[in-house]
């Protein structure tokens, strides 16, 4: 089984914020999928794909950003899911729009979010998907640049960013799973 992770905010309030961006991608692989998320007693909706390759679990954290990690904790114990099948997807600031990187493991760069992932689990040995959503204008505070919905411009390219992100993580779990 891979636990797929969203970081996010919820709320619609939030729905279009930046620092929702894990949600938008993993929202995108919940219905390419054909799945339905579903509230649990894990703080967190969940999706569950189970096909011919194995079973593929969506999540999407109802703690707020901050708190993430209590939920990832509670969905790994109870379905007994590795670190190494763990996909931890979010926002970046230190990242350009619209660039996409995917990392083994690493430090929180200062996320919150991730940070409270790591904390949670004890250490930083899982996959994060990293989305460029570049710097705040000017002397803007980054906690309010994230929680602001994205510009004109950057909504343009947002659906190709967010196809972009759910391509990658479906085939880094497809590649997993060829090599187990």
């Amino acid at each position: 089984m891979f636990l797929v992770v969203g970081l996010g905010n919820p709320g619609e309030e939030y729905a279009g914020n930046r620092h929702n961006l894990g949600f938008m991608v993993v929202d995108e692989i919940g219905r390419r999928l054909g799945v339905h998320f579903r509230a649990t007693k894990m703080d967190a909706l969940v999706a569950d794909h189970v096909g011919a390759d194995g079973r593929f679990l969506l999540a999407k954290p109802q703690t707020f950003m901050n708190l993430s990690g209590r939920s990832v904790k509670m969905i790994t114990a109870y379905f007994k899911i590795p670190l190494d099948r763990i996909i931890v997807v979010h926002d970046d600031l230190d990242l350009v729009f619209g660039e996409i990187r995917l990392k083994d493991t690493g430090g929180s760069a200062g996320h919150n979010g991730l940070q409270s992932v790591i904390d949670s689990l004890g250490e930083p040995a899982f996959k994060r998907l990293r989305i460029g959503i570049g710097r705040p204008p000017g002397q803007m505070d980054p906690a309010k640049f994230v929680l602001q919905n994205f510009s004109t411009a950057e909504r343009a390219e947002l659906d190709f960013m967010i196809s972009d992100a759910a391509d990658i993580v479906i085939k880094t779990v497809d590649n997993a799973r060829d090599c187990s």
